[in-house]
């Protein structure tokens, strides 16, 4: 019985140490607020460019990033575990997290105190989330509230999937559905002619090439920012018009 006993207490402190996010050093501190809607339905586009965030494997746990995270468009797809933090707000609902996708950008409110209606002023990190995502974590009526967060690995169903928009030499290639770390660092496009060319951001998760690839099939090699070197090869048919998105089976592990 003594040495049950022990066990318990050792469990109870391990226990004790794996969910005390305020002091272990790997969680953050931030504010969040909410969005969208009860549906969350008013949150499907935005400056990610993922436009409906169901086909594009995000769905309805999603925030918008302030200035401090959005990293220009770099952060997009990435994945943050949250949790509101019961020790400075009685609105929290306890022992409540929740992960969502980085699908969008909360802009600066210049004419607004960043403790006053400005919640996504630099420098302050914040989440403005899904009305459905954020209630998991608060009581409604609070509006904002403290929270703790962790950038974690996302989970998603199926491969990467890639849409080509653009015309005649300027292609601009849409990447959704990243797991693991989220995110791309770089990316480079091969047509069945040509050797590697390098992209470049252009906005959100869209990246760009100035070439003409028309009538090629294409590979393309991607970086993610977890630091995964993968080659997505042949991925679009020859036959490839602009508008279509072409899914792959391959998927990053970290």
């Amino acid at each position: 019985m003594a040495g049950r006993m022990c066990f318990l207490q050792l469990f109870t402190v391990v226990l004790a140490f794996c969910f005390m996010p305020a002091k272990s050093g790997y969680w953050l501190p931030a504010h969040a607020t909410f969005y969208g809607g009860a549906d969350g339905s008013d949150t499907m586009g935005g400056a990610c460019g993922y436009e409906n965030l169901y086909n594009a494997g995000y769905g309805i746990n999603n925030a918008a990033l302030s200035t401090a995270l959005f990293n220009n468009g770099l952060s997009c797809g990435q994945c943050y575990l949250i949790t509101c933090d019961t020790s400075k707000s009685n609105m929290c609902k306890p022992g409540t997290s929740i992960t969502v996708s980085a699908t969008n950008f909360c802009p600066p409110n210049w004419a607004l105190s960043s403790d006053n209606g400005g919640w996504c002023n630099p420098p302050r990190v914040h989440f403005d989330m899904s009305q459905p995502a954020w209630e998991n974590l608060a009581i409604y009526r609070a509006g904002i509230v403290p929270v703790l967060y962790q950038q974690v690995a996302c989970q998603r169903q199926g491969g990467l999937r890639f849409t080509i928009n653009g015309f005649n030499y300027f292609e601009l290639v849409l990447v959704t559905n990243i797991a693991m770390s989220g995110s791309i660092k770089s990316m480079s496009v091969k047509g069945t002619n040509t050797a590697w060319i390098p992209m470049s951001q252009n906005w959100g998760a869209n990246w760009q090439c100035l070439a003409g690839l028309k009538g090629q099939g294409l590979s393309f090699a991607i970086t993610s920012s977890g630091g995964q070197y993968k080659v997505f090869q042949d991925v679009v048919p020859a036959w490839w018009l602009f508008g279509q998105t072409f899914s792959t089976w391959q998927q990053f592990d970290y």
